[in-house]
């Protein structure tokens, strides 16, 4: 798929889903006019955090391991992106270049904006993604009532209602 096929995002933060407590990456567009959720697990949510907080761990987690492999093999990482969403579940690529030849790693989304945010490396997602989500079965869409206060939690949920874990 060619760049025009997608949209470059940030992440705007870590939220908790009310419904499940579980974590939710919260990827905004530039332009602020996409907003794709997307649920991850715990450790994953903590790996993200721990970057976006820039907080220094005494040893390498497994995603600065990562970055000092492609560091030590001087590849570097062009861009991810969250390229499908098949049966509920979102997938990602890693565009790394490595001698000047680009490859492709499959990835979960959260580990490759883990890496993304290590690396500072773009974050894409395909147009299509954004589309299917917007019909995704999100969890806990029924404990909000309507569609119309879904986004609405969506656009005025923020960082700071994610909390920080105290390990």
């Amino acid at each position: 798929m060619g760049e025009e096929t997608r949209i470059e995002m940030k992440v705007e933060g870590l939220v908790l889903d009310p419904a499940t407590s579980m974590p939710i990456i919260i990827l905004k567009d530039m332009e602020d006019q996409w907003t794709l959720p997307i649920w991850v697990g715990i450790f994953e949510a903590n790996a993200i955090a721990l970057e976006m907080e820039k907080i220094q761990t005494p040893r390498p987690m497994t995603h600065d391991l990562i970055k000092n492999i492609f560091n030590g093999f001087e590849a570097t990482v062009n861009h991810i992106c969250v390229n499908d969403l098949r049966d509920n579940t979102f997938y990602a690529l890693i565009s790394v270049n490595v001698n000047g030849e680009e490859k492709i790693i499959d990835s979960r989304p959260s580990d490759a904006i883990a890496i993304s945010l290590r690396v500072n490396a773009k974050i894409l997602v395909e147009k299509k993604v954004l589309e299917e989500a917007k019909s995704f079965d999100f969890a806990g869409e029924a404990e909000l009532g309507n569609d119309d206060q879904w986004k609405k939690w969506l656009d005025e949920v923020k960082p700071d209602d994610f909390g920080k874990d105290d390990q």
